[in-house]
């Protein structure tokens, strides 16, 4: 197996966790029409901020961000360090660093080895506006508003597992994507060698590898900040969890997602798990996927979706293909397996059939 396929679930209760651009002195909230219907969401880079800041709250050293160029709606840039090698958050979320071509330096960059799609809710959901006043202390009130939500966000994500920790270099006809910059390559493989890192080819690229140990541990640090996840904005107002209320995940050795059509939404109850669907996946996908097929359903969340999908995968349950607990549970679980090496193989593309 080669990668973590995912899906996870959000519940927004009167909430705005993630706004966008303003409209005079209102604060409005995100949200994409569909079939003339409104359905708020919270973009892919916000999400992936707040689980960045609460690794980063779990003690993981994050890369050092500088911005540069010019003013505010001018040719302007912000770059992490781009040094994956020191930084799990530059391993794990990817960066792009462009070269200034005043001093003729090269671009480095690194997709991200974490795919997260976009928080949408998954029915449709129309803000409320809530009017506020500034008025303590002053003679002319100053007035503003903003809008919030209940909704139910669902998003996919896939980890590819074995692009943790591995580094490609430019071939020798410069051919391939680097992860370092031309002119600092041999002092930053350097420091990875220093660390223990092999050298060969990954998916037909010459590559950089840390210790497996390494790499076990950037792992790890996903499911365990996912199970913490805290953040979003309109915070002092509208306090929220973000810890998923549910989600889905199971081992894959292509990179593809068989649970995009697992999450959806009934008329009359809200979010729903398709158990006959996510058994027709597993089906059509027979020995491309490892299991169990892990769960995490936080208790008191859509309890009638919950029994709902238990009775439709009743002998996948039985036979521990699907497991179910608390998301935190899960998703711990899945940190303590992957560092204590009991997952090494999804660390390695699997063998050409």
């Amino acid at each position: 197996m080669a990668y973590l396929a995912g899906m996870m679930v959000l519940s927004v209760q009167a909430g705005a966790p993630n706004n966008g651009r303003s409209e005079e002195t209102v604060s409005r909230v995100k949200f994409a029409r569909i079939r003339g219907r409104k359905y708020p969401y919270v973009s892919a880079q916000a999400a992936r901020r707040w689980i960045r800041e609460t690794m980063v709250e779990r003690g993981s050293v994050p890369s050092p961000v500088t911005r540069v160029g010019k003013a505010q709606g001018k040719a302007q840039k912000a770059n992490t360090q781009a040094d994956p090698v020191r930084y799990p958050d530059d391993d794990l979320f990817g960066y792009m660093r462009a070269g200034s071509r005043k001093d003729d330096a090269a671009t480095t960059l690194r997709d991200s080895p974490f795919m997260l799609g976009t928080l949408m809710s998954v029915e449709p959901a129309y803000p409320t506006e809530d009017f506020g006043v500034m008025s303590r202390g002053v003679t002319e009130p100053v007035l503003h508003g903003h809008e919030f939500y209940t909704a139910d966000l669902a998003a996919p994500f896939l980890l590819d597992l074995p692009r943790i920790g591995t580094f490609t270099l430019p071939g020798a006809d410069g051919v391939g994507r680097p992860n370092y910059l031309t002119q600092e390559q041999a002092l930053q493989v350097a420091e990875a060698a220093a660390l223990g890192a092999t050298t060969g080819p990954f998916r037909d690229q010459p590559a950089v590898r840390l210790p497996l140990e390494e790499r076990r541990r950037r792992a790890a640090l996903l499911p365990e900040a996912i199970a913490h996840l805290s953040g979003g904005a309109k915070q002092a107002l509208h306090y929220g969890d973000r810890v998923p209320a549910l989600i889905v995940l199971v081992a894959f050795n292509g990179g593809i997602n068989p649970l995009g059509h697992v999450i959806d939404s009934d008329p009359d109850t809200g979010v729903r798990v398709r158990g006959d669907v996510l058994v027709q996946e597993l089906e059509a996908w027979a020995g491309e996927w490892e299991g169990p097929v892990r769960i995490g359903w936080r208790p008191g969340f859509r309890d009638q979706a919950r029994e709902d999908f238990e009775k439709q995968c009743e002998r996948q349950l039985a036979e521990g293909t699907i497991v179910v607990d608390h998301p935190r549970t899960v998703l711990l679980k899945l940190a303590e397996e992957l560092r204590a090496g009991e997952l090494d193989g999804w660390f390695d593309d699997p063998e050409p059939r």
